[in-house]
């Protein structure tokens, strides 16, 4: 692989010099996601494998051009998994766009989001310059946790070369369980079992459906679901694995799919569209035609924020918009590890 880093480097280098962007793409499963995609691309597939795997210790490192459905088997085998259970939205998915984008699935509201589980990473900055953060241990406290910062920045601040994640086991049991309610009575209802001693490790509420799933140690299993009652969900992980894939009636279709990110409890928003909640009520996936601004300020006004997740027309900024303080910050970072402004140049924000 040390010949392929090095091509790696040498792009980079060159495109710095001549101040050329450069699109820094894996499988390009998510190329939907983001602003602009501007640049020559420079494909990271070559550069792929696991470097090390500890099943006792429950870590991997891995290079960033590995498929993550390799990713995926190589843990399955030794019954351990990725918590936070990424979505792939397509068979070419790699390791770096998996944690480039920092999409986490149904299971992020009980296990944690992906940075959650990045002990370390290699980074190649836009000088071309092998960076280390972070490390191979769970305890790893060592100046700015920079390997997290790479998480979601979309190839903005860096090539990721290789990712540490800490795995878990794969639960012994799971039961899905379906329920009749409304939108309220929903968020009420996951918010409730949330706070108790419950193993409910994903929801899904759509069109008057709550879907829970349980997971866990067989007998906590069997009391949770004898203590919830509700429906039995025959094909429950084709189910999971079609709202982790929005794959899911509720996503189809050609308007703009937004994703709003909220306190839990936060009560119905009563925007327009067809809507999808999950994660306790903390993420709404809503596609609608409505405005951009209604979309942000109902989020805001809720205490969150809205994402632009997938649409043809990207005329209204994808990200919600930064203070100006914070995007200055931003705009720090992105010069410290990208001075030329080469890598993924407008992915994130206009200037970035």
């Amino acid at each position: 692989m040390e010949e392929e880093r090095r091509r790696l480097a040498e792009a980079i280098s060159t495109a710095a010099a001549d101040k050329a962007p450069l699109r820094l793409r894996g499988g390009g499963t998510k190329d939907f996601y983001g602003a602009r995609l501007d640049g020559k691309v420079l494909d990271t597939r070559g550069y792929h494998g696991v470097v090390n795997y500890e099943p006792s210790e429950l870590v991997v490192t891995v290079r960033s051009g590995t498929p993550l459905v390799e990713l995926e088997k190589t843990l399955a085998e030794r019954g351990q998994m990725l918590a936070f259970e990424p979505p792939h939205f397509g068979q070419g998915a790699t390791v770096g766009g998996c944690v480039a984008t920092g999409l986490s699935g149904p299971r992020r509201a009980s296990a944690g989001s992906v940075r959650d589980y990045i002990l370390g990473v290699r980074l190649m900055d836009g000088r071309g310059q092998d960076l280390h953060f972070g490390g191979e241990v769970m305890k790893n406290v060592a100046g700015y946790d920079l390997s997290r910062l790479a998480t979601g920045s979309l190839g903005t601040l860096g090539l990721l070369l290789e990712v540490s994640f800490k795995v878990l086991p794969i639960p012994k049991s799971e039961a899905t369980l379906r329920f009749e309610m409304d939108e309220r009575g929903a968020i009420e209802k996951m918010n409730e079992w949330a706070g108790k001693p419950l193993p409910v490790s994903a929801t899904c509420f759509h069109d008057g459906r709550l879907t829970v799933r349980l997971s866990g140690a067989e007998a906590g299993v069997r009391a949770a679901r004898e203590k919830l009652g509700g429906e039995s969900v025959g094909d429950a992980p084709a189910f999971w694995a079609a709202v982790r894939e929005q794959t899911f009636e509720a996503f189809r279709g050609a308007e703009p799919l937004w994703r709003l990110s909220l306190r839990s409890a936060t009560p119905p928003l009563g925007l327009p569209g067809r809507q999808v909640i999950e994660w306790n009520g903390g993420l709404r996936w809503i596609a609608s035609r409505a405005p951009a601004q209604q979309m942000r300020e109902a989020a805001a006004k809720a205490g969150g924020h809205a994402t632009l997740f997938r649409s043809h027309d990207k005329a209204a900024s994808v990200f919600h918009p930064l203070p100006k303080a914070l995007f200055d910050i931003h705009l720090r970072l992105k010069k410290t590890f990208d001075p030329a402004g080469i890598l993924n140049p407008g992915r994130m924000y206009e200037g970035f």
